[in-house]
């Protein structure tokens, strides 16, 4: 490339103007016109090339945020098929399945209406134990909403003693009894022995409200702090009196109770939902 296909720089365009000043009059009118519509192209083009600049940049950077979302549906898909294999149920179905002997056949209507998938895509652990069922249907909500109050179609199931054994709930028979407080009207109920317990009051027909019990256990969580970042650990009381100690993957505090919920929804289902942990 020779000197005359060199483009200017914006600095020697402006020099120009100071030798325009010494033209004949006749010409300095034109000339600087010119020199005037130059510079207005010079700074156009300034600002296409910036806003290409920026067009790339920003293309770049939703690629990648598509190429993380890509790689984060492929990461849950697969901690959902996961789920169905090992845990055997169906969040689009209407029945349980027991553990997978083959691969589940899954078509699209089942990831559009699984609420596991929904689920996991929230970033919330998948259980390892089936949820309780609203006619049917996964119940993830009355586990994971702690204070709230859900209205319920409730029966009671008696032996011929008249104790109470089970609860019919929202058409749900796999409620355990495990307490009765106020006869006939206030029960603690456990889905299959397993996760939170609950309080059903019993109104009328057709008219129950269910409740989550409050934790009734305490158990601490280990925060250590080195180099600047904290490490969290479980001390885990077992029944022989001996102490095991679970390293928790997590670096927050949060992260470290959601570790600590799904280590225990994982090696001690009966009492998911039941431990209140605290910082030590």
């Amino acid at each position: 490339m020779n000197s005359t296909d060199t483009p200017l720089s914006i600095d020697d365009l402006t020099l120009f103007s100071e030798r325009i000043a010494r033209l004949p009059p006749a010409d300095v009118e034109w000339v600087g016109a010119l020199l005037a519509e130059v510079l207005r192209a010079r700074r156009h083009e300034t600002d296409l090339l910036a806003m290409q600049s920026a067009s790339e940049h920003a293309s770049k950077e939703n690629a990648d945020n598509l190429n993380d979302q890509l790689a984060q549906v492929a990461l849950d898909t697969a901690e959902w098929l996961r789920t169905l294999w090992d845990v055997g149920y169906m969040g689009a179905g209407s029945f349980r399945s027991a553990p997978r002997s083959a691969f589940p056949s899954i078509d699209l209507d089942d990831v559009r209406k699984s609420s596991l998938f929904a689920r996991i895509r929230q970033g919330k652990h998948a259980l390892p134990f089936p949820p309780p069922t609203r006619h049917g249907r996964p119940w993830h909500d009355v586990l994971d909403d702690t204070d709230a109050t859900h209205q319920v179609a409730a029966e009671i199931i008696r032996d011929e003693e008249g104790r109470a054994l089970a609860a019919i709930i929202e058409a749900c028979a796999e409620w355990q009894v495990v307490e009765e407080p106020v006869e006939d009207r206030q029960f603690v109920v456990q889905h299959q022995g397993k996760g939170p317990r609950y309080r059903l009051h019993l109104r009328g027909a057709d008219d129950a409200a269910l409740r989550r019990e409050p934790p009734a256990l305490t158990c601490p969580l280990l925060q250590q702090e080195r180099g600047g970042f904290h490490s969290h650990s479980l001390p885990w009381q077992r029944d022989d009196g001996s102490t095991q100690v679970v390293t928790l993957r997590a670096a927050t505090w949060e992260r470290a109770m959601a570790e600590a919920e799904h280590w225990l929804a994982t090696h001690h289902p009966e009492l998911y939902g039941q431990v209140r942990f605290i910082r030590q």
